[in-house]
């Protein structure tokens, strides 16, 4: 029977038996630590850090009014989450306060109403909960004390020599209320079990009980007991060790409250239990080793993340290029950190407060290089403005002698000025080359002698488009391609033509160049570099070559530093995507060739640098 407790074993054999279950009872404390290494992580912590601080103070006010049955844990994940949206607030309007102009001395977090309100329900809840424990320390003390009473009643029993029927009575009374009576103080447990489990056996051992009644009780414990191995054994096969523990805990709590065996059965039925139940607390071991071990490489790597922040050398930072790359390495070690799972908790707070104020202090000094560069830039484009005002002032004058060298010298002087905000230069530097170009127009049109060798260069270049047009087709591509580029080498030996043919004239040649590379089958990018030295050939027949040149130079070169940055923003996402994942395949094709075609376009802007700077030695 159920409420039988185990007979026919010695005092010394049953203190053997205690000593063989006593390393599968896990004490309260060691149930405690456990919990506390899965609650705040796994279960509560992750719940709680998704509320809202409206959330978290109805769920806090919840939790205090019935504290007797809430978790301490719980609630002290509430507390921490609130603290953490708090935290954020702050540093939020702190960061607009600084980037507001203000300084980081005179910043004053304001109040919020809900940390009073959440202040008032710890401090009831902690009162509350201590008056709960103090009634359960009285309970269990008076407990202790009611067990005390039935051992010393069962001790009588095993001694008297009144009714058979009588005696078993009592026994069955006492066993009824030593299973009543459930919380007693840790410390005392084991002794206490001790005790009445020796008095038990002695009962049944001394007190010659019936025969029939005495094989009836064994067969219904030997049928529970052998039911709560089998329980025990499937355990093993349980994938939530947690689950698994907290089962054989109850399983436990069962099988002492299951009477005896016939005598010869009990060893190798507590040998089974106890086996089944080593199985499932190595589980439970292994799993919190394991999970300590990951606590502490994820310690390792967070704390190489804070020291590779902390140890930036900022005296090598001094252009924006290099802030835009390590800006790139920051970024990316966050996202890396927001990969890593918690730390040991006595470091968690201690490293997360390490990782920030490092953070923090390399985004500080971003900000002061950037103000800095904000202040130079503003002087240069003070600087452009009034190169600007100069050169307009210029424009208009006829005495083209000493206007040219003067026009020369401001160009001279643009290049010696750094650059400006990028939302500034084109039009700063629009606004400088309009003013030159007009003025050298004006000079160029005032060349009486001029417009008769336009006249010229316009027949030669109708002379030429004919040569183009009529390319023998029967030459062999070769030789036809050495042709063609030769009759363009003559192009660009040609000078100006008059200044209303020059776009139809440069239509024409155009499209009959054209009609020739798509008959030989040339290249785009040659195509692209023949007609770019076609332009050039016109910027620098001029007397303000020159300015155009930079100019085009310049604007080559912003085209190239955009390119650049958007190559390597591509080859970075390149790296997240994956070909087994879905539609994956497909985006990398696609990314590949977007970088594909993006260096050969890098390819050609640099040729055509070249060929600048070719025409400016």
């Amino acid at each position: 029977m159920k409420d039988t407790v185990e007979t026919n074993l010695p005092a010394e054999e049953a203190g053997k038996l205690e000593e063989a279950k006593a390393p599968v009872t896990v004490p309260e404390n060691s149930q405690e630590d456990a919990n506390a290494n899965i609650t705040p992580e796994e279960e509560v912590a992750m719940a709680a850090s998704k509320l809202t601080k409206e959330e978290i103070l109805s769920k806090l006010t919840e939790l205090v009014e019935k504290s007797a049955e809430t978790a301490r844990s719980e609630v002290e994940s509430l507390k921490q989450a609130y603290y953490k949206i708090r935290r954020n607030e702050v540093d939020e309007l702190k960061k607009t306060f600084l980037e507001n102009g203000g300084e980081e001395k005179d910043f004053v977090a304001p109040e919020d109403e809900t940390e009073n309100t959440i202040k008032e329900l710890l401090a009831s809840y902690k009162e509350k909960r201590a008056a709960v424990l103090a009634e359960e320390e009285r309970i269990k003390t008076e407990n202790y004390t009611l067990k005390l009473q039935l051992i010393d009643q069962l001790k009588a029993l095993t001694e008297s020599q009144e009714d058979f029927n009588k005696l078993y009575n009592d026994f069955k009374e006492i066993q009824q209320k030593w299973k009543e009576i459930k919380l007693i103080p840790q410390e005392h447990a084991n002794d206490l079990w001790r005790n009445y489990q020796t008095y038990s056996e002695k009962f049944y051992d001394i007190i010659k009980i019936n025969n029939q009644f005495r094989d009836y009780d064994f067969k219904k414990n030997l049928e529970l007991k052998t039911a709560l191995c089998e329980t025990v054994e499937k355990l093993e096969n349980e994938p939530d060790v947690i689950s698994a523990f907290h089962q054989l805990q109850k399983l436990h709590q069962q099988w002492r409250e299951i009477g005896p065996v016939a005598k010869e059965l009990r060893e190798d039925l507590w040998t089974r239990f106890k086996t089944a139940s080593t199985v499932i607390n190595k589980r439970h071991q292994e799993h919190f080793e394991k999970l300590k071990a990951k606590e502490q490489e994820n310690l390792e790597a967070k704390t190489a993340i804070c020291e590779e922040i902390e140890n930036i050398d900022f005296s090598t930072l001094k252009s924006f290029k290099d802030w835009e790359e390590k800006n790139k390495e920051v970024i990316a070690l966050q996202d890396k950190w927001k990969t890593i799972g918690f730390a040991p908790k006595k470091f968690n707070v201690k490293i997360f407060e390490r990782f920030r104020a490092a953070c923090d202090v390399y985004f500080n000094k971003k900000s002061e290089f950037y103000k800095a560069i904000k202040e130079e830039m503003e002087k240069n484009l003070e600087l452009k403005r009034a190169l600007c005002e100069k050169v307009e002032a210029l424009k208009d004058s006829t005495d083209w002698k000493e206007t040219t060298e003067k026009m020369i010298a401001l160009q001279k002087e643009w290049k010696t000025i750094g650059s400006v905000a990028r939302k500034h230069s084109d039009a700063i530097w629009k606004r400088f080359i309009s003013a030159c170009d007009y003025f050298f127009e004006q000079k160029n049109k005032n060349v009486v002698s001029q417009k008769s060798v336009e006249l010229t260069n316009l027949a030669s270049k109708k002379e030429l488009i004919e040569k183009i047009n009529n390319l023998d087709e029967t030459l062999e591509s070769e030789e036809a391609l050495a042709t063609l580029k030769g009759y363009m080498a003559e192009w660009n030996t040609i000078g100006f033509v008059p200044f209303k043919e020059k776009d139809k004239i440069y239509k024409e040649y155009h499209e009959a160049v054209d009609k020739q590379f798509d008959r030989l089958k040339v290249d785009k990018n040659d195509r692209k570099m023949q007609s770019f030295r076609n332009n050039l050939s016109d910027m620098v027949s001029g007397e303000h070559s020159k300015g155009k040149l930079y100019g085009e130079r310049e604007k080559l070169m912003r085209m190239y530093e955009r390119m650049k940055n958007e190559l390597q923003t591509y080859e970075n996402n390149i790296g997240f995507l994956s070909i087994s994942s879905k539609g994956g395949g497909g985006l990398l094709k696609e990314m590949e060739r977007k970088i594909e075609k993006l260096k050969e376009e890098m390819d050609l802007i640099i040729k055509k640098i070249e060929a600048i700077d070719e025409n400016l030695e």
